[in-house]
């Protein structure tokens, strides 16, 4: 039998391979959405549910998968009322076209970001206010964040600067910057072992040099001692940066570059399904 390309090669097939390609984009919209969430043991949730209607159907246990199937119906209308401000707010974004210009808007927020912390950053470092800041990535934090104070505030130098303050309620413990806001303050982070870190380091440091061996967050130091402004991630620990120099690797870390926000979502997506979307 002669295989013919002509065959695939039809409207209707062209069809069916873009039906499955938005399928995809959207339940990758949905992840990226999730990502680092509490909504994600939700997602687990749902994920558990259906792996039990399945096996209750196939096994035959009727009144188990009579139970999930009651859970199922009226699960959708509890996750509509739950989500209620998420699926408002996703909803504006997408009406304002925000799917498809987010590399630019990113870029603009993360931008400001970076002002924010190079304000902090300068007052603390020359009054010698011990910090420590650490800047979500790829990797969730959930497990850090649920040992803070829940603040939920956008990023302004001034509030960085308050929370840092000494003897107030939250100086001790860590900021952790998420979808750029301050998460929360007061966290716990993972101090490292490490005997490659010098002595005179204190706990600030060793928090910093700690969360970067388990993530790949962006965790900012200010030694109360020296005023130095340190900087780990990915387990490396860069000390004595000056204004410039993590002025300079901010940007090069947390922006996109220009090239890439020219990209459509769905270009974007494609360049992270085949291993380029990495942040470079």
């Amino acid at each position: 039998m002669n295989f013919n390309w002509s065959d695939l090669l039809t409207v209707t097939n062209f069809v069916r391979l873009l039906d499955i390609l938005v399928v995809w984009f959207v339940i990758y919209e949905l992840i990226v959405l999730l990502q680092g969430t509490k909504a994600v043991q939700l997602f687990r949730g749902i994920v558990v549910i259906a792996v039990v209607k399945i096996l209750s159907v196939v096994i035959g246990l009727d009144t188990v998968s009579w139970i999930m199937d009651q859970i199922i119906n009226w699960g959708v209308i509890a996750l509509v009322i739950v989500f209620q401000p998420e699926i408002r707010r996703g909803l504006e974004h997408l009406g304002r076209g925000s799917i498809f210009v987010r590399g630019k808007r990113q870029n603009e927020d993360e931008e400001r970001m970076i002002n924010e912390l190079d304000k902090a950053i300068q007052y603390m470092a020359k009054r010698r206010i011990g910090a420590l800041m650490s800047i979500k990535m790829d990797t969730g934090l959930e497990d850090y964040i649920e040992t803070g104070i829940a603040l939920d505030a956008d990023i302004t130098g001034e509030l960085l600067i308050n929370i840092f303050i000494p003897n107030t309620p939250l100086h001790d413990g860590a900021v952790i910057i998420q979808d750029n806001q301050i998460k929360v303050a007061a966290a716990y982070l993972p101090l490292s072992e490490s005997n490659l870190i010098p002595k005179e380091l204190g706990t600030r440091h060793r928090a910093a040099v700690g969360i970067s061996e388990v993530t790949d967050a962006l965790t900012i130091v200010i030694s109360e001692e020296t005023g130095e402004v340190s900087i780990t991630k990915d387990n490396e620990l860069m000390r004595g940066m000056t204004r410039e120099n993590y002025l300079r690797y901010f940007r090069q870390v947390l922006l996109t570059p220009e090239d890439e926000t020219k990209q459509n979502a769905i270009q974007n997506w494609f360049v992270h399904i085949f291993g380029g979307g990495q942040r470079k």
